[in-house]
C-alpha cells in the first residue's frame, strides 16, 4: 500500500476550513498541520482535527520535512509569498486563486515550481465539475463544431468580507475581478483552447460604492482569440441567490449550461447540462452531482495523484 501523501493548510478562514475537512475525508491524503494567523481560528483548529498539529506561523508549518504538500487557502495578496517559501522549502503547492495579484509575481512561481520539479496547481476546481467539465468534454467530442463564441456569466448576492474584512480591501484582495470573475476566465479560455491564444481584451465595469469604485460590482469583458473566436465573461454582485451560466456557440450547435442555488457551497443546486442546433436538443445526464465543495473533494484526489504517479495537474501553474 502506497504512503499517505501529507498535507500542511495555510489559512483556516471559511474556506480553509472546508479545504482542512476535504483533506481530512480523502482517501490516501493525511491532514498533518494547519497554522492560522488568529487565536480563534487555531482554536477552532484543535477543535475540529484533534491530532493535527496547529501553529500560528507558516513558516514553521512549511519547515517540517513530513509535509508533502502545502495547500494555500489565505487572502490574495499573500498567495505569492507563501507560495514562493514553500517551493523554496522543497513542497509541493496547490494555490487558492489568484496565483499572485502581478504578473511578475506569477511568473516567479511558475519558474520557481519548473526549476525544482515540484507541483504547482492552481485551485480551479470547476474544471472538476460535471457540469462545467461536460461543457469541456462536448467540446472536445465535436458537438458543436470549432468553437465561435462563449458566454460565461456570474449572478450573485455581495460578497462577504472576509476575515478582518480583506475581501473589500483592495490592497488585499488585487480586485474583485481576481476574487471570483477569474473562475471564470479560467472557464472561457479552456473552452476556447482551440481558437489560439487570446489577442484582445475590451472590458467595462462599474460600482454601487463610490467610496471604493474599485471595487467592481458590475463586470463585463470580450476576449478575441487569434482566429476571431470571442468569450464574454460577465459578472455583477449585485444581485440575489448564486447563479451561472455557461453558453458555448460553435458552427454546428450551442451547448448550454446552467447552475443555481441560494450560494456558491450549496449542496441541493439545481443544474442543467443540453446541446442542440433548432430542433434538435439533447440533455446531458450528468454521473455525478456538482458544486464547488465537491469539486475540491476532486482538487485534492488530484493532488495525491501528482504526488504519487508524477501525473500533470488539470490545471497546472502555466494554465493559472
Amino acid at each position: 500500500m502506497l504512503p499517505p501523501v501529507r498535507f500542511g493548510v495555510v489559512g483556516y478562514g471559511l474556506f480553509g476550513r472546508h479545504h482542512a475537512a476535504t483533506i481530512a475525508a480523502t482517501p490516501g491524503a493525511d491532514l498533518v498541520a494547519v497554522s492560522a494567523k488568529s487565536a480563534e481560528s487555531r482554536a477552532t483548529a484543535r477543535d475540529t482535527h484533534p491530532d493535527v498539529d496547529v501553529y500560528g506561523d507558516f513558516l514553521e508549518l512549511i519547515a517540517r520535512d513530513d509535509i508533502d504538500i502545502v495547500d494555500i487557502v489565505v487572502p490574495n495578496h499573500l498567495h505569492h509569498a507563501v507560495g514562493r517559501a514553500a517551493l523554496e522549502a522543497g513542497k509541493h503547492v496547490l494555490i487558492e486563486k489568484p496565483m499572485a495579484l502581478s504578473v511578475a509575481d506569477c511568473n516567479e512561481v511558475v519558474e520557481l515550481g519548473r526549476r525544482r520539479g515540484l507541483v504547482v496547481a492552481v485551485n480551479h476546481e470547476l474544471r472538476h465539475s460535471s457540469l462545467w467539465g461536460g461543457v469541456k468534454r462536448l467540446i472536445d467530442e465535436g458537438a458543436i463544431g470549432r468553437p465561435q463564441h462563449a458566454l460565461v456569466e456570474l449572478s450573485r448576492f455581495p460578497y462577504r468580507q472576509g476575515s478582518e474584512g480583506w475581501r473589500w480591501d483592495s490592497a488585499r484582495v488585487g480586485d474583485w475581478i481576481l476574487e471570483e470573475p477569474i473562475h471564470f476566465f479560467d472557464l472561457a479560455r479552456w473552452y476556447m483552447s482551440g481558437c489560439g491564444e487570446p489577442v484582445t481584451v475590451y472590458a467595462r465595469a462599474n460600482s454601487r460604492h463610490a467610496e471604493s469604485s474599485q471595487l467592481r460590482d458590475n463586470f463585463s469583458a470580450i476576449v478575441t482569440h487569434d482566429d476571431g473566436a470571442y468569450a464574454v465573461v460577465s459578472q455583477t454582485l449585485a444581485a440575489f441567490e448564486h447563479h451561472v451560466t455557461a453558453k458555448v456557440a460553435g458552427e454546428r450547435g450551442t451547448i448550454w449550461a446552467r447552475w443555481s442555488a441560494a450560494d456558491a457551497r450549496s449542496d441541493r443546486p439545481t443544474f442543467a447540462l443540453r446541446w442542440g442546433l433548432g430542433d434538435e436538443v439533447h440533455d446531458v445526464a450528468l454521473d455525478r452531482p456538482t458544486g464547488e465543495l465537491l469539486e475540491l473533494a476532486d482538487q485534492i484526489a488530484m493532488m495525491v495523484d501528482c504526488v504519487r504517479h508524477g501525473t500533470r495537474p488539470l490545471c497546472s501553474s502555466e494554465d493559472g
